[in-house]
């Protein structure tokens, strides 16, 4: 089982023997995203994250065999590898929280490779797992009312995940993205570059025919790209950040 950005060991709960397992909610998960520079974004956050950070694509997993590769949708936090601008003093100093590390400790993962066989994990590297205080995880050997709650909200990320995957092969299929980069010079003379993203072609999607405009409308993606195309400010605001 792999592990995704942010998690240590991901392990699949068992009734039996995590039993006794308890989670101290009081302890706080931002340190585990200090040094996350993205962070996956589903389409159905465009909305609330488009107002703070840049929001754009990368290429993910391998190539298909007619050549296309799929892309996904990141928050940017970071202008530099290892550095999450919105982490400050073990805060997390946004408005906007991304769902992606809101799941934290718990994920979904796939066992043995197997895309129907989905089990609720824990990160158990994270210290706020143990035997005697905060949440217990089992009660008579039933998931507790709190693992119930944060099932629920897993199911709908990968849910919301699945979407997002679907939007971003038909961005991919019009060929609408395009390798990006973005240079910034801070008040001390120091020079910024980002680059390794793709960001929308403006030129490809004003020439897109009318059928596929309505396409694009259709499955939702007009409001998406727009959000995309506002967010890229927010670059500015990073460097602000940085400078600061």
């Amino acid at each position: 089982m792999s592990n995704p950005p942010m998690y240590g060991e991901l392990q699949p709960l068992d009734r039996e023997v995590h039993k006794n397992l308890k989670l101290d909610t009081a302890r706080a998960v931002v340190s585990r995203v200090a040094d996350q520079n993205s962070v996956f974004l589903a389409a159905v956050e465009f909305g609330d994250a488009c107002k703070e950070y840049p929001i754009v694509f990368v290429r993910a997993g391998e190539p298909a065999a007619d050549g296309k590769q799929a892309v996904a949708p990141l928050a940017v936090l970071g202008l530099k590898p290892g550095s999450n601008l919105y982490v400050d003093g073990g805060k997390w100093t946004g408005n906007y929280v991304p769902a992606y590390v809101r799941r934290y400790p718990f994920a979904m993962a796939r066992l043995d490779g197997n895309a129907n066989n989905l089990a609720v994990c824990y990160d158990s590297r994270w210290e706020g797992f143990n035997d005697a205080t905060g949440e217990a995880l089992f009660k008579d050997g039933e998931p507790t009312e709190f693992l119930m709650n944060a099932k629920a909200f897993l199911e709908n990320f990968e849910q919301e995940a699945e979407r997002t995957r679907l939007i971003c092969n038909l961005l991919a299929e019009m060929d609408l993205l395009q390798d990006m980069r973005f240079e910034a010079t801070l008040p001390d003379g120091q020079k910024l570059d980002v680059e390794g993203f793709l960001a929308l072609d403006e030129k490809k999607y004003a020439e897109l025919p009318d059928d596929k405009v309505l396409q694009l409308h259709r499955n939702g993606l007009i409001a998406l790209v727009e959000m995309h195309r506002l967010s890229l400010g927010n670059m500015n605001r990073l460097a602000g950040r940085y400078a600061a």
